[in-house]
């Protein structure tokens, strides 16, 4: 039976699709993984892939993306897979999502995976209500093919979910293991949003027991509400799930409280906010 506090990436049979129950998409998400080999060019340290390593995605089969794809949408749409596999109060398909053990947009096949996922959900009848997502880091939003990917998936009617978890240097480094100027995300994120709707979705927590500082929630505003960025609003979540990085000890979850003022804070800038404990 799924549930929100495991987000296991298997299914017997398969090497691109896997469920999940999402509590930000709100019932169950068909995540695709076009990281089968566990490689980011990230490493962010609430990040539950086990084993994970730098690098990016291998080469993707996409007949088999497609045939895996296609006979999952068969078992939810015409089977009884949410009965026998979702609580009863989520048996409903929400989304779509590239997602999975690494940055998807690594993958060459990038938008030609995202233009096979846009020809079967309308192969299925699934329209808007179930949406198109990709989860990124965006770091790579200077790449063409990148972009047309994004591009395919805003004509689409898809949306984005961009990370955005710190906006100094330092913090960016310590939590996603990268050294990336603030600009460099910055600008990212305005070519993402002009491209397709975005979010940003940004993990909070206690680094060492302490909360994020007020100067650290300032820069890390100022960075959404930068000038040439239009987005859809926030999605702010704690941790549910056990990290699987060397530095996982060191973080632990924000109390209600303290997420109630981030969120306010976000709210006080005029951003739509979602907040998922």
């Amino acid at each position: 039976m799924l549930t929100v506090s495991d987000h296991n990436r298997t299914l017997d049979g398969f090497t691109y699709i896997y469920p999940v129950l999402s509590r930000r998409a709100g019932g169950v998400s068909i995540g695709i993984n076009l990281n089968p080999n566990n490689a980011c060019n990230w490493q962010c340290v609430y990040c539950q892939v086990p084993d994970l390593i730098r690098g990016k995605a291998p080469k993707i089969d996409l007949a088999r993306l497609e045939s895996e794809l296609r006979a999952f949408l068969a078992a939810v749409c015409r089977g009884d897979w949410l009965r026998h596999n979702a609580p009863e109060e989520a048996r409903c398909l929400r989304d779509i999502a590239f997602s999975g053990n690494g940055e998807p947009t690594s993958a060459k096949e990038f938008a030609d995976a995202v233009a096979l996922v846009v020809r079967l959900r309308a192969e299925f009848d699934l329209g808007p209500a179930v949406a198109l997502r990709l989860i990124t880091n965006g770091s790579l939003l200077g790449q063409a093919r990148v972009r047309e990917g994004i591009r395919r998936l805003g004509q689409a009617g898809g949306e984005v979910w961009f990370k955005v978890d710190a906006g100094r240097a330092e913090a960016i480094e310590r939590i996603n293991g990268v050294r990336l100027a603030p600009g460099t995300i910055a600008r990212n994120l305005s070519a993402c949003s002009a491209l397709c709707p975005t979010w940003v979705q940004t993990c909070v927590f206690c680094w060492d027991g302490l909360p994020p500082s007020d100067a650290e929630f300032d820069a890390w505003l100022d960075m959404l509400t930068g000038a040439g960025t239009t987005i859809r609003g926030v999605l702010l979540y704690g941790i549910a799930r056990a990290s699987q990085q060397l530095a996982a000890a060191r973080i632990s979850p924000l109390s209600a409280q303290q997420l109630d003022r981030v969120a306010m804070r976000v709210k006080e800038k005029g951003l739509t906010i979602h907040v998922s404990p």
